[in-house]
Formats: structure tokens, sequence, C-alpha cells
């Protein structure tokens, strides 16, 4: 069964065929306090779903970007390095100098492909923009990414996209045109504002995202975590429901499976 098992935040365990990933690990609990940057720290609402030590055999992690609510102290330190982590150029300098061996470094539209008992996995990096402006050029870049899942190398592709800590941006157009069936899309969503400016996607902004690529289904993630989070999941719910984008909407909570189709 291919799914989605959400841990928190964006942090989400996806088994796929043989292959198991895992997404922007961020293992802090409840009340401890991270660095997202420029001096700016956030505290942790919740508790993860389960520990790193409760994770299953994992092939690759694909990490959006180097921010300490994607990627903690207690992934840096109990990962295992020899894993492969799929991530922007900027991450994978900063992976490197910790010690993680196997950082793979993708600049937009460039992809690694994995295989194992003729099924096979692609990673896509894709546009993505944590802010506008000149204080874009503040924040460590940031990628979306497209996973396909073929179950042998004649199948149609199962397509996962992972949106990032983006927020909609011209560039995405170029997604749906490379793209144009995409089955489940994950959105990192919250409405993240650092000094009244908005950083991520707030629930309008995760809406047009739905019409812009027409997903079949969509699972919203990155929504109440931390303390810079202003656009709770409620305000997506409200913008789904008011606008009634073509797309099945499921909300997972921590520690709940989704079943990804295929």
């Amino acid at each position: 069964m291919n799914s989605l098992f959400f841990v928190g935040n964006a942090t989400a365990v996806l088994r796929l065929g043989p292959f198991t990933l895992l997404t922007d690990p961020n293992f802090l609990h409840r009340g401890q306090w991270t660095h997202i940057g420029q001096g700016v720290v956030a505290r942790r609402r919740t508790d993860p779903a389960i520990g790193i030590g409760e994770l299953p055999p994992l092939d690759a992690v694909v990490l959006s970007h180097f921010h300490g609510d994607h990627f903690d102290r207690v992934a840096a330190r109990e990962l295992d390095r020899d894993l492969p982590v799929l991530t922007t150029p900027h991450a994978a300098r900063r992976l490197a100098r910790r010690g993680f061996r196997e950082p793979v470094a993708l600049s937009t539209w460039a992809d690694l492909r994995l295989e194992k008992g003729g099924a096979s996995v692609t990673v896509t990096s894709l546009p993505g923009r944590h802010a506008r402006g000149r204080l874009a050029r503040l924040l460590p870049p940031v990628m979306g990414s497209m996973v396909e899942y073929r179950a042998t190398p004649a199948a149609e592709p199962l397509r996962l996209y992972l949106s990032g800590d983006t927020l909609v941006h011209d560039d995405l157009r170029e997604i749906r045109e490379r793209y144009p069936s995409i089955d489940v899309a994950v959105l990192h969503l919250g409405g993240t504002k650092v000094l009244g400016v908005l950083l991520t996607m707030d629930g309008e902004q995760g809406v047009d995202l739905l019409e812009l690529l027409a997903p079949r289904q969509a699972v919203p993630v990155h929504f109440d975590d931390y303390s810079v989070m202003k656009s709770p999941l409620s305000d997506f719910v409200a913008a789904v429901e008011r606008r009634k984008p073509p797309v099945a909407v499921t909300c997972v909570d921590r520690g709940e499976t989704f079943t990804l189709p295929g």
C-alpha cells in the first residue's frame, strides 16, 4: 500500500512500493525552541507523532530547505550520516559541513532516480520562493519536489507534489505545464509571518495553488506546529469550502496515515 504517514509540521514518511522516504525531518518536542534564521526563533507547539528511533528503514530524505523547523538538531544528531538527503545546493553544503556524507544537491528541475527490484522513484526539484522582495535574499533557498513512483518501468507514475515552504508565484505555472497530471499535492501552509511579512502560504494562497496545479487530491501540512504560524488549518478549510476547488482535500492529523493511489 502506498501511503503518507504524517509525523508533524512538514515531516512525513512516504511508503511507495519498496521505497521509504522521509520529508523535512523535524523531531523537536512541544516547548522546545528552534532557530529559523536571521536571529528569529520559534517555539514548537506540538509533539511529533514518533521519534527518529521509531522510523522504518529509509531509502532517502527529501529536504525542502535548511531551516530549523525542517531539519532540526535532533535530525542532525540522530539520522544516519550515510543516508542520501535530496535537497537544495545551499542545504547540501550545510549538511556536508555537519558530517552527512550523501547530500544530493538538486538545482531547479534537476532530478535523482532510485531503483529497486524493477520499481523506481524519481525526485525532481521544483521552483519555490520563501519570500518576496529584499527579504527573499535573507532566507535560504527552498525547493518544491515532484516524487514520481513507478511500480514497473512501463507503469504510469504516481505523482506526489511536495510544495515546500513556498509562496504562490508565477514560476509555479511551469509545474502545471510539465506535470499536467498530479495525483496528490502536499501543501506547506501556516501563513508563517516574521515582522509582519508572509513566508509560507496562508489558507487563501493554499487554494490559489490548488487552482493553479489542479491535483486530484491534496493534504495540508505545516499549519500549526510553531509560534510563527499565523494562519490555522481552519483558514484553509474555510477557503476550500467557500471557493470549492476541483480537488479532494483530506486533513490528516499527526500520527495518521493517508492512503496514496496505486
